[in-house]
């Protein structure tokens, strides 16, 4: 599955003032991630965002967010958010914003040699 580049060119502006970034193909998508850990992605046209899974059912109360689930087995924590939810550099900052804390309170993962 193809994912919106124009949405993964959005976010990789706003990670790209974030040190130790990097990205990964994930999920049929692009994944960004903070200091090996996964914080924020693109699949299709969703944006994917990692979060505190204390915080789940709270944020799936937000507009255009739904739980991850690719195989049947959702995710807690995990969350895709639709693109009509992101139309605003605004309302994509706070998404972004969110994975990517939740990622840099996590221990660093080591990085694996490519």
């Amino acid at each position: 599955m193809a994912y919106d580049e124009d949405l993964a060119t959005r976010v990789r502006e706003m990670v790209g003032e974030l040190r130790g970034v990097r990205e990964q193909k994930m999920f049929g998508g692009i994944a960004f991630m903070v200091g090996g850990n996964m914080a924020v992605g693109v699949h299709g046209e969703d944006l994917i965002v990692r979060l505190d899974p204390a915080e789940h059912d709270a944020a799936l109360a937000r507009a255009g967010a739904r739980t991850f689930d690719l195989s049947g087995r959702p995710m807690q924590g995990w969350l895709l958010v639709e693109p009509s939810a992101l139309s605003t550099e605004r309302r994509l900052r706070a998404w972004v914003d969110r994975g990517t804390a939740f990622a840099a309170s996590l221990p660093p993962k080591a990085s694996k040699k490519r």
